[in-house]
């Protein structure tokens, strides 16, 4: 095994020496403040690289080094100035520190120290704010990675910086300590996590603020994850922050930024509707693609209730449906689809959406039955906003779940489509498994639609509202939405303020009103302010890649905002300097690795480049004889500066599996197998939601058709005793997969609600023992 990162010439690693994280979580929002210690122990100046994952949706507020006694503050500045800064920095002696963010990958951040002396140790200190994602049991999710999964290269390419760093073996060789303080509105329940946590301290009697550490020894090889859970978890709650009085007049930083957290609670029933399924067929979907969207569309169609409609369109350079129309769902039509699903090839040339598209909004709607649409495709279009158009065109009559399938595709597509057609969008890269992001997306598209969605404000004389957020197109169970909201003026006298929050939920009006106090929570740091910034440059982010002829002004604007804010962008980075130290810097830096098994803490230090001038900038101030080698370009040629060589490939996380290759290939083959049992339990499924009681189904269980008929009891007939044995299965042997299978499961225990079965109870033991399972009756549905 290679060893990965930063190693001397004796093969010894050059250590990251502690991290010390400090997380601070108000409501749904969270500041994290972490610290690295580090030292170089080589006998030469060292220009390190650091790569680390964040959130994707985290914003990078602060960064800072110390070195011995003196600390230096970074600032945010246009990337281009402040990496022309950080090169004549180092050139020219001086200690300089670049933090940016990937300009391919937002959840990928590179630190560039230069300089570090012989013997010098540093500590770097980077602080970001996120909002925390909603679970499925309604608790706010944080997670601290520790590794930087391994992420795809296509074939053909060298393997990019990510993917070695996060390939190593061995033990950690640096400690972790882990402080958390909760506060909010609501009080606090309790808090979980997937590692080893001191007692909970509540620092209030109302349980509204908490405090807890990580205990110590723990081996940071694996994520950290924390999961808060609140008290009226849907009750709407408000955070108010005040703004920055030396911020300019106007600013977003000078006045007071609120946020929303809105979780609203609708009944859990599912609704009929027509479901279209589009598959992109195009060759670039190759046969692993194509194979796994044969079996996502084997879940979607066991899933679907009886009484909708469906059709299945695949689209290249031309397009087919399997039905001139959509047709009712029964046992005949599905079985027919099934048929043709497995004949699916990615032979149908190009990637052209529009035409299939304009195709089906041309096909009348059912009456009663809401048109849901799922769009996937791996590919760009060169149409795009002609296609966002057409969705839009079409929004009132169908909602669009989009997704986008490995790197290629096009997230002003996937995303746009989505947005124009209030419906939810997906990507699925790398390993990532199709079937548990789809089957969301299915849930979500089998509740009620909410329409009509309006938020309104009522506030004091003398203050107004401007919404930062986008506006709420859609709203599902289980989802929830934040929104930003920048007060200005001066209250003539109320201190309160009102949100009201309306919707339409089958024809029937719904209204969920929240009033908030007007001042400020203390001791917010900003982190509202900075989420709210994040937002709005995310956005213009968006614009950005969506093309048009304000591109200049629109990237203006996102300097500003993140200047101004002190947040990172896809345009600016944090440069720090110091200064007040020069040396001169002798020999080339030469390229180190350390090995930090899978961590993505990990430095990699390259050296310098001096190479002829290109032209797209002025030569740098750089010693003669000093070469610098991108392990960022493809092809890992040499390359002349650094300007090309900053941004990371978009390449996937995939799971961390053993590192043995005899043991890995067991796991492998173990896990296919596990899932192959379950599509082939799912494919047995009738249009109903029964099973029959034969060999087919007996073989899934590991056991004869005797067996399970030996075992039925004289009260049932053989399709209820299957349905129940599948049941069960379902509940005892795949419970960590149930996203894939929760809606075969509940045909599965609605159908046997319809046959007025007599003692489920004695059914449901006898089936355990069979099975080897511990299920009880209540958690199978009935």
């Amino acid at each position: 095994m290679v060893n990965c990162g930063l190693v001397t010439e004796k093969n010894e690693p050059v250590p990251l020496k502690s991290i010390s994280v400090e997380v601070r979580v108000q409501d749904h929002v969270a500041t994290v403040s972490s610290t690295l210690q580090y030292v170089n122990e080589e006998e030469r100046p060292l220009e390190a690289l650091f790569v680390f994952p964040l959130p994707a949706d985290a914003a990078v507020c602060h960064f800072s080094a110390k070195i011995g006694e003196q600390e230096i503050v970074a600032e945010v500045q246009e990337r281009e100035t402040a990496r022309d800064q950080y090169d004549d920095a180092v050139s020219s002696g001086q200690q300089a520190f670049l933090l940016e963010e990937s300009e391919e990958s937002p959840d990928v951040f590179r630190l560039s120290v230069g300089c570090l002396s012989p013997g010098q140790s540093a500590a770097v200190t980077i602080i970001y704010v996120t909002e925390l994602a909603v679970q499925a049991d309604h608790s706010l999710r944080f997670c601290l990675p520790a590794v930087l999964n391994p992420r795809y290269t296509p074939a053909g390419l060298a393997a990019g910086i990510v993917s070695e760093i996060s390939s190593g073996c061995g033990s950690v060789p640096y400690t972790l300590t882990l402080s958390v303080h909760v506060s909010s509105p609501k009080p606090i329940s309790k808090l979980e996590s997937s590692c080893t946590l001191d007692p909970l301290v509540f620092l209030h009697s109302d349980h509204t603020q908490a405090t807890v550490n990580l205990s110590p020894g723990h081996m940071f090889d694996k994520d950290v994850e924390l999961f808060v859970y609140y008290q009226d978890t849907h009750q709407p709650s408000a955070i108010v922050e005040a703004g920055v009085t030396t911020a300019p007049s106007g600013s977003l930083m000078r006045h007071p930024v609120v946020m929303i957290s809105l979780y609203p609670e609708f009944p859990e029933e599912m609704t009929q509707g027509e479901f279209i399924f589009v598959m992109d067929r195009s060759g670039s979907m190759g046969y692993t693609r194509i194979e796994s969207a044969k079996d996502t569309l084997l879940l979607l169609l066991k899933s679907l209730p009886m009484g909708c409609y469906f059709n299945i369109y695949g689209f290249g350079s031309e397009f087919e449906s399997f039905y001139p129309k959509s047709v009712e769902y029964n046992q005949d039509t599905v079985d027919e689809a099934l048929k043709r699903v497995k004949e699916m090839r990615s032979d149908m040339g190009g990637t052209e959406i529009f035409e299939p598209l304009k195709h089906i909004y041309s096909q009348p709607c059912y009456p009663d039955h809401p048109r849901q649409l799922f769009i996937f495709t791996d590919g760009e279009v060169e149409n795009t906003k002609e296609v966002l158009d057409l969705v839009k065109h079409h929004a009132h009559s169908h909602r669009c779940f989009s997704f986008g399938i490995g790197e290629g595709a096009s997230t002003a597509l996937i995303t746009g489509m989505a947005r124009e057609g209030s419906g939810h969008a997906q990507f699925i890269t790398g390993t990532d498994r199709m079937q548990p992001k789809v089957m969301q997306s299915l849930r979500f598209a089998l509740q009620p639609a909410v329409v009509n969605i309006s938020v309104d404000w009522t506030l004091p004389d003398g203050i107004t509202v401007d919404t930062l957020s986008p506006p709420i197109n859609m709203l599902y169970q289980g989802q929830r939405s934040i929104i930003y909201a920048h007060l200005k003026g001066e209250s003539s006298g109320g201190s309160e303020g009102t949100v009201t929050f309306k919707y339409s939920l089958k024809d029937q009006p719904v209204t969920n009103q929240l009033h908030f106090c007007l001042k400020p929570t203390e001791e917010t740091g900003l982190a509202i302010h900075r989420l709210a910034a994040r937002t709005l440059i995310r956005s213009l982010e968006q614009k950005e890649r969506d093309g048009g002829s304000k591109l200049e002004s629109i990237r203006c604007r996102i300097v500003e905002l993140s200047v101004q804010a002190g947040v990172s962008s896809v345009h600016t980075a944090f440069i720090a300097i110091n200064k007040d130290c020069r040396q001169t810097v002798k020999g080339p830096l030469l390229q180190r690795r350390v090995p930090t098994r899978g961590t993505a803490y990990g430095f990699l230090s390259g050296p310098r480049s001096a190479q002829p001038q290109a032209p797209e900038r002025a030569k740098p101030k750089s010693l003669p004889g000093r070469l610098h080698l991108s392990l960022f370009n493809n092809d890992c040629r040499i390359s002349r500066s650094r300007r090309k060589d900053r941004s990371l490939r978009r390449i996937n996380e995939a799971p961390i599996y053993c590192r043995d290759p005899i043991v890995a290939s067991h796991q492998a083959n173990s896990q296919d197998k596990q899932r192959d049992l379950l599509l082939q339990l799912v494919s047995l499924q009738k249009a109903s939601g029964c099973w029959e009681l034969d060999a087919t189904l007996a073989d899934v269980f590991g056991k004869t058709e005797d067996e399970l008929t030996n075992q039925k009891p004289a009260q049932v007939d053989g399709s209820v005793w299957a349905t129940l044995l599948a049941l069960i299965w379902l509940y005892g042997c795949k419970i960590e997969q149930q996203v894939e299978w929760q809606f075969v499961a509940m045909k599965a225990a609605s159908w046997i609600g319809s046959q007025k079965v007599g003692d489920l109870s004695q059914c449901v033991c006898v089936g355990n023992v069979l099975l080897g399972c511990h299920v009880t009756k209540e958690t199978l549905g009935f």
